[in-house]
């Protein structure tokens, strides 16, 4: 599963490179999905937005065994 969310936070990550920041993997675990946000992401009081209403969201969709995303 973690070569599947990867190939989706790899489609997801030009969004957020335009803005200055980027979506790292750092484990997947039992449909908990870890990511660091890095660049402008990491500062930004619009980053839980981000990580649940973007990230989450998308991830969900094409992948339904995904459970929640969390960053760390």
């Amino acid at each position: 599963m973690k070569e599947k969310v990867q190939a989706v936070l790899n489609e997801i990550r030009p969004s957020l490179q335009a803005d200055g920041g980027d979506v790292v993997l750092v484990d997947v675990k039992d449909g908990i999905v870890s990511v660091r946000l890095t660049g402008h992401c990491a500062g930004c009081p619009m980053s839980t937005m981000t990580l649940k209403n973007g990230i989450e969201r998308i991830l969900k969709s094409q992948i339904p065994s995904v459970k929640e995303v969390v960053s760390v």
